[in-house]
């Protein structure tokens, strides 16, 4: 639960107030620590203001409380205490009309307590310091937000390359400037991206990981069930507009009581206990969920874990040298955006569609188990090929058919093959090349797989993004099929024997005797093509120049 104490604002440094020429504020006590912050500012002249404060206050003062005398005594150790305690990030003291300069005794103490001392000038009024302060506050809000935006934009456009996967984990990676690694339901990285951290840290961020995967399994006997290192489990973020960087009450440094020694203010107000050498471990009640999300530090290396989708056991994780306000955004955008990359996006429930594949394997017929895996009584095939190079994996085909609206997926080679209900047909996809069949019934399943490859070859060959098979009726209706098809296999008997070679004739015709565009499409030398139409031409005896001979060969072709 976030503390509501702290304000839902990112922090302002210290150094970043000294640095305001209109305030010409000087720190002339206390550490020169960079990370100092400030959450808000306050005012008082009360001689004991811990009641009053919430931790992370500048506090401003005019001296107004304090006494003649109290230079000879333990005043100002008593107050500089108390402002430690209540976790006081600095103190500014206002020059005049009160005092001519800061107490010396003043100074002295902000240094043995380590607490920064500021000396505001006459001219600089405590409403400007305050305003100063809002004014950082709302800088880098707007900062913090602009660079969420670009942030989403980039990662929602990762998302929908060809290797979605990949492309989020680079830009996350890039965003974060630390690594970020997406690992499966059995514990293994599938996928990472970005600089490598240290063994250690890389150990400790798959033991953070199986902390929210669910069914983990139960530690061995005698392991912690939560160790007390910094690693922290979260049912729930940061709420909307909250700042990460903004810490609890109780994460903000103490100071020691009046009398306690100087070296007690960097003891903070938890003391964690020693930490577990097996790192993080899950809960050891397994009645009990897992949680979300996970975070740990491991050699000053920031770690987080987050559970992705419904339970299908993957897990983002991320390691970066800081946390800076919008993390924890960012790397939601992430989790999102891979959960329904590899979540299970089906056109009907998971056993379904096992009972369709056993009822296909015991010898029923498609258009009896069709029902099974959608409404749709008509279905078309899409064949997919990723622009470029690169085979897909099984989590880029699984975003394929996320994109198409089917789980019925199969990554065959370089070639993705898919089953769409018909009213669902597909339109071009960045990233993908696509050949799409004519809607057919079930039992035609094998022929549109037939016609969504050469629909393919032809786009790839012709450069277009999508390409759909369009039957109408043609002169070769007129004959019945069984004459049809008889034909056919006496006509090219002679080129059959070669399974290579009637492709390559029917690749050739279909592109109008390109050599290039058939090499293309059958990812062959056109050298190759070249000889293999040479030697149809010498087995079938024809001339293939001739437009008749084109004619009744594509004819039969078209029937074997």
């Amino acid at each position: 639960m976030p503390d509501s104490t702290v304000p839902p604002t990112p922090p302002v440094p210290l150094s970043a107030l000294l640095a305001r020429d209109d305030l010409a504020l000087r720190r002339i006590a206390g550490p020169d620590d960079p990370g100092t912050v400030v959450h808000w500012v306050h005012t008082s002249e009360m001689a004991d203001p811990y009641p009053y404060l919430l931790g992370g206050e500048l506090l401003l003062t005019a001296g107004v409380h304090i006494p003649e005398a109290a230079g000879s005594g333990t005043y100002f150790d008593d107050y500089v205490s108390r402002i430690v305690a209540a976790g006081g990030a600095a103190l500014g003291f206002g020059v005049a009309p009160v005092h001519d300069t800061v107490p010396r005794a003043l100074v002295a103490a902000c240094e043995r307590y380590g607490l920064p001392l500021l000396e505001v000038p006459p001219q600089t009024t405590f409403s400007g310091v305050a305003r100063a302060v809002w004014q950082l506050m709302a800088q880098a809000r707007l900062s913090e937000l602009r660079r969420v935006t670009e942030a989403q934009q980039s990662l929602a456009s990762a998302a929908s390359r060809p290797d979605p996967v990949p492309s989020v984990l680079r830009q996350l990676a890039q965003r974060l400037g630390g690594r970020a690694v997406l690992y499966g339901p059995e514990g293994a990285e599938i996928a990472g991206a970005g600089r490598e951290p240290g063994g250690e840290a890389r150990a400790a961020l798959a033991r953070l990981a199986e902390v929210v995967r669910p069914d983990r399994p139960a530690p061995p006997a005698g392991a912690a069930s939560q160790t007390g290192s910094a690693s922290r489990a979260h049912s729930t973020g940061p709420r909307p507009g909250e700042s990460e960087a903004a810490p609890s009450r109780s994460a903000l440094p103490v100071g020691p009581r009046p009398g306690e020694p100087a070296a007690a203010r960097s003891r903070p107000a938890h003391r964690p206990g020693p930490a577990s050498p097996a790192g993080p471990q899950p809960p050891t009640d397994p009645s009990r969920p897992a949680p979300t999300s996970a975070t740990d530090t491991v050699s000053g290396t920031h770690l987080a874990a987050y559970a992705l989708g419904a339970g299908h056991g993957f897990v983002l994780g991320v390691a970066a040298p800081g946390r800076a306000p919008g993390d924890h955004t960012i790397v939601s955008v992430a989790a999102v955006l891979l959960s329904l990359l590899t979540g299970e996006q089906q056109s009907g429930t998971g056993a379904a569609r096992s009972s369709a594949l056993v009822r296909l394997l015991l010898g029923a017929a498609p258009e009896d188990v069709a029902p099974l895996l959608g409404d749709g009584r008509r279905w078309v095939v899409v064949h997919a090929r990723p622009d470029g190079e690169g085979v897909p994996d099984a989590v880029a085909a699984s975003a394929l058919g996320a994109a198409l609206g089917s789980a019925l997926v199969d990554p065959a080679g370089d070639v993705v093959r898919v089953l769409v209900p018909a009213d669902g047909a597909p339109d071009p996809l960045p990233g993908w090349t696509l050949g799409v069949s004519a809607a057919v019934d079930p039992g035609d399943w094998p022929a549109a797989d037939t016609q969504a490859a050469r629909a393919l070859a032809r786009a790839r060959a012709t450069r277009a993004p999508l390409l759909r098979h369009g039957p109408r009726p043609a002169l070769a209706d007129l004959v019945p099929s069984g004459e049809a098809a008889a034909h056919a296999r006496t006509l090219l008997a002679p080129v059959t024997a070669h399974p290579a070679l009637p492709e390559t004739l029917r690749t050739w015709l279909s592109l109008h005797g390109s050599w290039d565009r058939t090499a293309v499409a059958l990812s062959v030398h056109r050298n190759t093509v070249r000889q293999r139409i040479a030697r149809c031409a010498a087995l079938l005896e024809t001339d293939l120049d001739d437009p008749d001979v084109r004619m009744e060969l594509w004819f039969a072709l078209r029937h074997i």
